[in-house]
């Protein structure tokens, strides 16, 4: 079961996919695992990565995966519930990784990377509840990578959001659900 979690920044998504992957985890008598995709890039992003740990019960399981989320992905077992948090997250980095390709390049390997996430989770027979980034509402970006960012993360969410078998839009704390 993949259950693909939207919404703004701060718009609660994360708190909200945290109780959802609970509430499957213990009603299914299994574990729960978070796969974070932050990484600790400055110190505001290490407090809100350290908020986020403190907010979270002690019980839950952390494997951290800046950059190899489909390998790992394959590497998860039937035993657990997976909140993945997050995919934009996941690729900002995959977009930093690739300095020194040409822009067209950049493109092409990001398109893969994706693709390769989505038939991973599609192939998956584990549970997976996935937080993005909705941020397509904007104005289009004036940087070339900002733009590459907001275009791939559109592609991405509609392509998770294909496979998904729930689909939750979560806006001033509060779920819309867009697909069940």
């Amino acid at each position: 079961m993949i259950h693909l979690v939207i919404g703004g920044a701060r718009s609660g998504k994360s708190h909200y996919a945290e109780q959802e992957t609970l509430f499957l985890a213990r009603s299914n008598n299994k574990s729960f695992t978070y796969i974070a995709t932050a990484t600790n890039s400055d110190e505001e992003m290490t407090e809100r990565i350290n908020r986020h740990q403190s907010e979270r019960d002690q019980h839950w399981q952390l494997v951290e995966c800046p950059l190899l989320l489909t390998e790992q992905i394959e590497t998860t077992s039937g035993n657990s519930v997976y909140l993945i948090d997050c995919l934009t997250l996941w690729l900002n980095n995959l977009i930093f990784s690739l300095e020194g390709n040409t822009l067209n390049d950049k493109g092409q390997l990001i398109a893969k990377k994706i693709d390769d996430l989505s038939s991973s989770l599609n192939n998956s027979n584990n549970t997976f509840v996935i937080v993005s980034n909705e941020v397509g509402q904007g104005i289009t970006p004036m940087g070339e990578t900002t733009r590459l960012f907001v275009d791939h993360s559109g592609w991405m969410n509609q392509q998770i959001a294909a496979i998904a078998d729930k689909v939750t839009l979560v806006v001033a704390g509060l779920p819309l659900i867009l697909k069940n």
